[in-house]
């Protein structure tokens, strides 16, 4: 009796396990996009620190990340069983504030920039060092807790219906392989030119491998200068896609501008994602003119 009643247990873990495989490999899908997009946002996020503390940087946002997880896992499915209709306002705030932070980037960009060496000139000492790596963490982490808050709801979007240990293990699954996914590729994309000096001091400047080397040093500040790029690209994009989802009214009014598109599968695949980001500028103009206009009004 008792080994019948320890095979019964075993084959419900078995099944378990089995719903839990296949769903997470169907929640992975549908957050890969959103993964894309964490990947750009954070590798530009954590840009700009000296060499030796980029490893440092990257470990603090992945265990601020990790904090985020721990807060959001839970608070995501609690929500989900007790008042999910809070799901959709919430995530639609955190898809305006990074609408937000892209305009925000944009305007300081067009209107109040910089010579390239004074945001580096408050770097001379050791406080602004510490100053300066503190806001890039801070802002990363910021910014993670909204695209890992996007990627709980779409994980937890594809097991419902299903047992509550079921949620529990793919939602929890989803979060700490996405945390580490992206935070292990963000470490070997800063770190691309101290692997090509490596191989090029490796090989003494000579043979394949020291041409290798020059081309990782060659290759590794362009890659980040497109990052920068599509990292704000990331926050329109993200951002107006959960806009678009989440407000009815636009989301029937693009519906049918996409259904005309003509039927050709690259049109198809960009243009959607096109409107998003459009539509994910104009929300940024917007809260940045309402934030503005609330700061005046507090001034006055």
């Amino acid at each position: 009796m008792a080994g019948a009643s320890l095979l019964t247990l075993l084959d419900d873990i078995a099944t378990v396990l089995d719903d839990v495989a296949l769903m997470s490999k169907v929640a992975a899908k549908k957050t890969a996009g959103v993964l894309g997009d964490d990947l750009a946002l954070n590798a530009q996020q954590v840009s700009g620190v000296t060499a030796e503390r980029e490893i440092p940087v990257v470990w603090s946002v992945a265990k601020g990340s990790f904090r985020n997880k721990l807060v959001l896992v839970p608070a995501a499915l609690l929500i989900s069983a007790f008042v999910p209709w809070l799901i959709m306002p919430l995530l639609l705030l955190g898809g305006l504030f990074l609408c937000f932070e892209g305009a925000e980037k944009i305007i300081e960009k067009l209107f109040h920039s910089k010579h390239p060496d004074q945001e580096s000139a408050q770097l001379d000492n050791e406080l602004s060092i510490e100053e300066y790596e503190k806001r890039k963490i801070a802002g990363a982490i910021r910014t993670d807790f909204i695209l890992s808050a996007e990627i709980i709801v779409i994980a937890l979007g594809t097991v419902q219906g299903q047992s509550t240990l079921t949620q529990v293990l793919v939602v929890s699954l989803i979060a700490v392989l996405m945390t580490i996914g992206v935070y292990g590729l963000v470490a070997g994309i800063v770190k691309l030119d101290d692997l090509g000096f490596y191989l090029e001091r490796r090989s003494q400047g000579k043979g394949v491998m020291a041409t290798v080397g020059r081309s990782l040093i060659a290759f590794a500040p362009k890659l980040m200068k497109v990052l920068a790029v599509v990292g704000t690209a990331a926050m329109f994009l993200v951002g107006g896609g959960i806009v678009v989802h989440n407000v009815p009214m636009i989301h029937h009014w693009i519906e049918p501008i996409i259904m005309d598109i003509p039927n050709i599968s690259l049109a198809k695949a960009l243009f959607p994602s096109l409107l998003n980001g459009l539509i994910g500028v104009v929300a940024g103009l917007v809260v940045v003119s309402v934030w503005w206009l609330i700061g005046r009004v507090k001034n006055r």
